[in-house]
């Protein structure tokens, strides 16, 4: 497996920030899924550029139909995490 090596540098001020929100995954873990997440986010615009080209850009309605699902999506995976949750004076 070939690996490629990177070198990021975060300002000192955000360094306990970011400690923090890494957590236990440490510093390269985290760094390795933010650079996958905005590598995929690219590709995402990339492919929302082209099918604007193609078939020209969303209408307000269509906006709208589409985070409505989102927001139906957003609340059945609150539901579901919920339901997985143990309830309080239960063992876990």
């Amino acid at each position: 497996m070939a690996t490629k090596k990177v070198t990021v540098t975060i300002p000192e001020d955000l360094l306990e920030e970011v400690r923090a929100e890494a957590g236990d995954q440490g510093l390269s873990a985290y760094v390795s899924e933010a650079l996958r997440l905005r590598r995929d986010r690219d590709r995402l615009r990339e492919l929302v550029d082209w099918l604007e080209e193609e078939y020209g850009p969303l209408t307000e309605e269509e906006l709208a139909a589409g985070r409505a699902e989102m927001d139906e999506l957003h609340a059945e995976h609150e539901r579901r995490r919920r339901a997985r949750e143990p309830r309080a004076g239960e063992a876990a």
